[in-house]
């Protein structure tokens, strides 16, 4: 199969599109907390989803992964793992930062190490990207998105200065740019752990391959493992939340019992730099649960909504595989792509639902900015990619 750059941008964008929208089902859960929702909306994230489609769409699925050196098995699954430990920080990245600067010092890590560590590993980047005009136009791509996601920072802390001192005091709880920007930099490294696990199954790729998958599919059992370490993480801090909060009950209850703390609580909540919705769908999750404990539990419909919440976000990984293997010579260049649509479409929910509303026109037009800036960032990447001479399809 011949690559296509341009189809695989919009491979990305519709990832990109996932990942900005999956928390919008999870607006409709009612009386759940957040370890109960995250939980069960991960479970079909990174259990079902990933099994479901990797069957569905690949060839001997159990068969390619038995096959698998158990070194290429461990090295997925343990970034997976890490994967997930970007999240414990993510909150305290918040809290020290605020919302706005705090997720792009992360985001911008992420986007960072995920894009340019796997080709300084295998020694491509002096020896293949650095010296051809294709590969310099997709590394300025990269530097583009960079300052897309710079802006983006800005256009969050113009807006947070707009606010009122006790607004301020309520979205910052404990400033420290120090602290704020350790806890960032682990958060945003251990974030792009996602990035080396997808290189680092390159083994699983080959091998559904060898088993007649369709170029497009091979990157679905790559993900299995992966997300399966993932799914380890959050697993484990959300059982241990259950514990904390005597929570553990909801999943089968059709009563509500009073909440020991707010229902979003940010130290508590685990979420890496790749699950970055608008802040004001994010924020609006606080409808969740019951303000005074009472009443019945729609358990079917919470159910339905976490289905549909986990499975949106599998989707932005599902589609991310496939516009990995359009990316042609340059496929690292994914991780960038896959940053700068979240981006996209995080702001433009921010938008729909009136995050900006009341802001200056200098905040406003820096989002619009914001917007120019990563979409011109994924159509150089695109065209970089185009540069490129056919070396590898769909390796």
């Amino acid at each position: 199969m011949t690559p296509n750059p341009f189809l695989g941008l919009i491979y990305h964008w519709l990832g990109g599109l996932a990942s900005g929208s999956f928390y919008l089902p999870y607006r409709f859960v009612r009386k759940w907390s957040w370890e109960t929702y995250w939980l069960t909306g991960g479970f079909f994230s990174w259990i079902i989803a990933p099994w479901a489609l990797g069957l569905a769409l690949t060839n001997d699925l159990p068969a390619v992964l038995r096959e698998t050196p158990t070194s290429t098995l461990s090295w997925v699954y343990f970034f997976g793992v890490l994967w997930g430990l970007g999240g414990l920080t993510f909150g305290l990245t918040m809290r020290y930062l605020g919302m706005s600067l705090g997720m792009a010092v992360a985001l911008g890590y992420t986007a960072a190490f995920g894009t340019l560590v796997p080709p300084l590993v295998k020694g491509e980047f002096f020896t293949k990207i650095l010296p051809t005009l294709s590969g310099q136009v997709v590394l300025f791509g990269v530097l583009v998105c960079m300052a897309g996601i710079a802006v983006a920072g800005m256009a969050g802390i113009s807006k947070e200065r707009e606010l009122s001192d006790e607004a301020k005091k309520a979205s910052i709880k404990e400033f420290d740019f120090k602290k704020g920007i350790l806890v960032a930099t682990f958060s945003g490294i251990m974030s792009a752990c996602f990035s080396f696990g997808l290189d680092r199954g390159d083994p699983i790729k080959a091998l559904t391959l060898q088993h007649g998958t369709g170029v497009l599919w091979q990157g679905l059992p790559v993900l299995v493992v992966l997300l399966l370490g993932g799914f380890t993480t959050n697993f484990i801090w959300c059982v241990l939340l259950h514990f904390k909060n005597q929570t553990g009950y909801q999943y089968l209850s059709p009563v509500a019992r009073p909440l020991k703390r707010p229902a979003r609580d940010p130290e508590l909540i685990l979420e890496s730099a790749t699950d970055a919705p608008g802040e004001e769908m994010a924020a609006q999750a606080h409808v969740l649960d019951d303000p005074d404990g009472s009443g019945s539990v729609p358990l079917f419909w919470n159910y339905v909504f976490c289905a549909a919440a986990g499975v949106t976000w599998y989707f932005q990984f599902f589609f991310y595989t496939m516009g990995e293997t359009q990316m042609g010579r340059f496929k690292f260049s994914s991780w960038t792509l896959h940053m700068a649509s979240i981006m996209i479409f995080s702001t433009l929910w921010g938008i729909a639902l009136k995050e900006w509303n009341g802001t200056s026109r200098r905040t406003k037009n820096l989002v619009a900015l914001t917007l120019a800036v990563l979409i011109a960032s994924t159509v150089i990447i695109g065209y970089g990619n185009s540069l490129a001479p056919d070396a590898s399809a769909g390796h």
